[in-house]
């Protein structure tokens, strides 16, 4: 089994359980099915569960009820008599097909004496107008494929490398030579290989980049299909976007055109496209903003962005065929940009940090801006030997106004600093996270 750090948000479900249902959102292939099985098989002597698009009768369950009465009732006749008090959890699984299910939730809490955990894949739809309804009975998680950290876990890097790696960036110092080099060596294979599951499974078992390939052209097809399944209204501008997403990232400056997916127009035209593929779960936005100033919310540019996939594996897979020999070779004179830049995108987001980018003209562009503390920190992504040619960044560390304290240029080489810059190796992106509340936050009005 991949170790997955969603693990943790489980176990902490369990412990409130009893007042609460989970709901477990994500792209579809990012484990959400298997990580619920495991689960349960830790936890409970018994697993009800119920797929709503392999078990389409089971929608019935939820329909002309009269009560919440009514709904224990048909499931526990559904279930077969396997619905053990104080031992079983109900999984309703592709819940987006009977949202019906969801508006009950907050009648199961604590009835039955089962716990329950629902799955629903973004893929078309708009599970934002169900969340709304069992407020306060209802915790949310949304899974991404694997990060470059469990894929370490995966591949069998111990504990005591990364702890290696992560002392050298919380102390800002080098990482050990060694380390560095069978680090980036991973890191390489990571943009290859990717998070999805079955891909990083593949590889793990076999070594086999042809197989991880073929993998991974499964999910690719499997998403496109999925688009005319759930969005057949838009289901051809949505197809269009996502096969554009290589091309677009291959680009000068990466910025997503318009004019790429319907010439002359404008972007209300193809917002449904984009947004559509946002709320799947597999691409990720990152908005332009005005300044470099926290809340980046605030000046965001919707119109304006830089489009990412999901997986940096998937994205890898859909260019030409060698691109993967060529990745892990280290071959010189591969702009490889962008794939770098789609590990970063995934990284921030999978820690809960919005990515943006920013544009002047006069100041020129940043790779990335994120918030982190009480500041902003810009991020430049280098994928050659001129990571210390950095135009934009010296221009916007010069102005005063935006009270910038650190920032970081990813690269391929050791950890170093200059002034308010710090050199990253690009695979320290795994240790960025998001500022949290501390776990006590008293006030009081004097």
């Amino acid at each position: 089994m991949l170790e997955r750090k969603v693990w943790r948000e489980l176990e902490a479900f369990h412990k409130v359980a009893d007042k609460k249902t989970l709901l477990l959102t994500g792209a579809r292939q990012v484990g959400k099915t298997f990580i619920v099985e495991e689960f349960a098989k830790r936890h409970y002597q018994s697993l009800v569960e119920i797929n709503f698009i392999k078990e389409p009768a089971a929608m019935a369950i939820f329909h002309d009820v009269a009560d919440e009465q009514d709904v224990l009732l048909r499931l526990s006749a559904y279930a077969n008599g396997k619905l053990i008090p104080g031992s079983t959890l109900v999984f309703f699984d592709e819940v987006q097909e009977c949202p019906e299910a969801v508006t009950y939730a907050k009648f199961l809490v604590g009835k039955g004496g089962c716990h329950y955990v629902y799955s629903g894949s973004l893929l078309g739809v708009e599970l934002k107008n169900v969340r709304s309804v069992p407020v306060g009975f209802m915790d949310e998680i949304e899974m991404y494929p694997l990060d470059f950290e469990e894929f370490l876990w995966a591949n069998g890097v111990g504990g005591d490398v990364i702890g290696e790696a992560r002392a050298a960036w919380e102390g800002r110092r080098k990482v050990d030579s060694f380390i560095h080099d069978r680090l980036m060596r991973y890191f390489r294979l990571y943009l290859v290989v990717g998070g999805m599951p079955a891909a990083v499974d593949k590889y793990v078992a076999t070594n086999d980049l042809s197989a991880v390939v073929a993998e991974q052209r499964f999910v690719i097809r499997a998403y496109r299909r999925d688009i005319s399944k759930y969005d057949p209204d838009h289901a051809l501008r949505i197809r269009e976007v996502y096969d554009l997403l290589p091309s677009e990232l291959a680009s000068e400056n990466r910025r997503f055109k318009m004019a790429s997916v319907v010439p002359g127009s404008r972007f209300t035209r193809v917002e449904d496209g984009f947004l559509g593929l946002k709320n799947a779960g597999v691409a990720i936005p990152a908005y332009c903003v005005e300044e470099p100033k926290p809340p980046l919310k605030l000046s965001e540019k919707r119109n304006l962005f830089k489009l990412f996939a999901n997986d940096v594996g998937l994205l890898a897979a859909m260019y030409a065929n060698g691109i993967q020999l060529r990745v892990l070779a280290g071959e010189s004179g591969l702009n490889i940009c962008a794939v770098y830049e789609n590990v970063v995108a995934q990284e921030l987001l999978a820690k809960g940090i919005a990515p943006y980018y920013y544009h002047s003209k006069k100041k020129g562009e940043l790779d990335f801006v994120v918030e982190r503390g009480d500041g902003v920190t810009p991020i430049e992504v280098k994928s050659g030997k001129d990571y210390k040619r950095h135009n934009a960044l010296s221009n916007v560390l010069a102005d005063e106004n935006y009270h910038i304290e650190e920032a970081f240029v990813l690269n391929n080489e050791n950890l170093e600093r200059a002034g308010r810059i710090t050199y990253l190796p690009i695979y320290m992106v795994m240790f960025m996270a998001a500022a949290g509340l501390p776990e006590r936050l008293i006030y009081r009005v004097v």
